[in-house]
This record gives structure tokens, sequence and C-alpha cells, in this order.
């Protein structure tokens, strides 16, 4: 059978109606054992702006959900049970627990927010001129998809995780218009014309296309075109690797979906060989977290 042994990593949605009273940015994410980073980056999201973040707890043991508990104010914290590995009945294909987990805040809570942003706990989302998140996304009102491309971070010569965080602390990252490892992106999107959900792009209205941040337009397959690219609002940066030692555990924790050890190896390694390779030297997030800070 064509499906047998594949991963399912796009579902069909009905997106909800919208409240009228809907307001804001919202954050989905899914984590599992996030506790060294999940803080600092709870602060820096809320204090950009975001209104709530609706939080998958994929199994936690080291206590990331208590930590944001702690970190957020409780009305803008949700946190639901998600460790699971389903799998369909028929063909044997594995159920995408991340995609499930957005169709299912899409469907639940998206039509109390104008905005819902789906991203992890190693990518950032920075207001680039703007003082915030909310202002900068107010001139794409009109749309319902913005894609960000991943801005990627590699070890910046970090042994083990540094004092200080992240933002302070990883100041060079690759070039994505010339980077080989490809061009990838996460989504912000209007939940109420959501039919179709993966993790790097929705389909908004039966069509996958969107805008980039200042509001060009562009299908999915077409976004690799680099005359798409642009961060002159929102720059998403993307700590792939941080130290050493927290890459060869997340090399140790595998895919989140299963594959096998030795290609999740060789596909992680080559990714970081090509981010190190030519970086440039970007200080946005330590300069706009000690604006926030001050």
């Amino acid at each position: 059978m064509f499906w047998r042994n594949r991963t399912i990593s796009k579902l069909s949605i009905t997106p909800p109606v919208e409240r009228p009273d809907r307001d804001g940015l919202g954050i989905v994410l899914i984590v599992r054992n996030e506790a060294t980073h999940i803080a600092e980056w709870a602060r820096f999201h809320h204090a950009v702006g975001v209104r709530h973040f609706i939080v998958y707890d994929n199994g936690c043991t080291d206590g990331t959900p208590d930590i944001l508990r702690a970190t957020l104010p409780a009305d803008a914290l949700t946190i639901l049970p998600w460790d699971q590995k389903l799998a369909d009945g028929r063909s044997g294909a594995e159920i995408h627990n991340q995609v499930l987990a957005y169709a299912h805040a899409l469907r639940n809570f998206g039509a109390g927010f104008r905005w819902l942003a789906f991203i992890d706990v190693d990518e950032f989302l920075l207001p680039v001129t703007a003082p915030d998140l909310p202002t900068a996304l107010a001139d794409l009102s009109d749309h319902a998809q913005v894609s960000l491309p991943w801005h990627m971070f590699g070890r910046n010569g970090h042994e083990a995780a540094p004092d200080g965080g992240i933002l302070q602390n990883y100041l060079h990252r690759s070039d994505p218009t010339a980077a080989q490892h490809g061009l990838n992106w996460k989504c912000i999107v209007d939940p109420a014309r959501v039919t179709g959900v993966r993790v790097h792009g929705f389909d908004i209205d039966g069509v996958g296309a969107g805008v980039n941040d200042i509001g060009q337009p562009a299908r999915h397959k077409d976004r690799s075109n680099r005359a798409f690219y642009s961060r002159a609002a929102i720059q998403l940066n993307h700590y792939y690797t941080r130290s050493n030692a927290e890459l060869q555990a997340k090399i140790n924790r595998g895919s989140n979906k299963t594959v096998q050890a030795q290609k999740h190896l060789a596909r992680v390694m080559r990714i970081v060989a090509e981010i190190e390779t030519d970086m440039v030297e970007d200080s946005l997030a330590r300069d706009l977290a000690a604006r926030l800070k001050g």
C-alpha cells in the first residue's frame, strides 16, 4: 500500500468561525523537556506582544510546564497533555504529532485570535522596527498567512550552554539567501481561513499561498525564490543547534517522527555544517532583548 510506513504530515480542517471579539496574537507550541530555555523564550514573546500561549506537553519530565506557569500570567497560558504516537489504522502511516496539535489548536482556540503563530522553542519572532509583533503585523491585516524564513544560528563556539541565555550569546547566523540547507519557513495565520495544516505552511481558503512580511504574495512552492525573502518587518531566528552539548543531546533525542537514527544524524550534521559556513553577524535579538529589559 502506497501510504504504508509513510508519515501523514498534512491534515485538512474546517476553519473555526471567528468570534466577533477576536483579537491579538497567540502562539501554538509543542514542547518536550525544554526547561533550560523555556523561561527566556516565554518572557521574550510575552514582552513583544503575544497575548496567549497554547502549549502542547509532549511528555515533559523536566518541569517545563511548571516553569511556564511560573513565568507567564495564568490568563496568558493554556497547557494541554499531548504525549502520544498515533497512526492510521489501515495503512499504519504515522500521524505527525505536531501537525495534529496545530490542527487541534486551530479548531479549538483559533476563533478567539486574529493571528496564530506556529513556532518551536528554538525559534524567536523579532519585530525589526516596530515596538512589538502586533504592530509589525498591522500592515498585513488584509492577508491570512505570513511566511517567515528561518535565520539559522549554529553553535557560535559554545561547547556548553553559556550563562545569560540564547539571545545574548548567539550573534552569528547563516545568510538565508545563500543557504544550501533549504530555505524553510514558519507561519503566522488567520485561523478563520485555514483549511489545510502542515508544519511549514498552511492552506488558506483551499490554497497553499500567502505573503511575506511586506505583503508580497507567493504560493508555497514559489517561496524558495530569493526575491520572496524579506526580514523588513519580522525576523524569525532559529537557534538550530544552540551549544555543542545541546546539539549532541538533540541528535540523541531523535526526530519528532519515526526515522532511522543514522539517517537523522547525517541530516542534522549536514545542516549544521552548512549553517556554520560563511556566517554573518546579527545582534538584532540581543539588542531587542536589552531594550525590552530596560
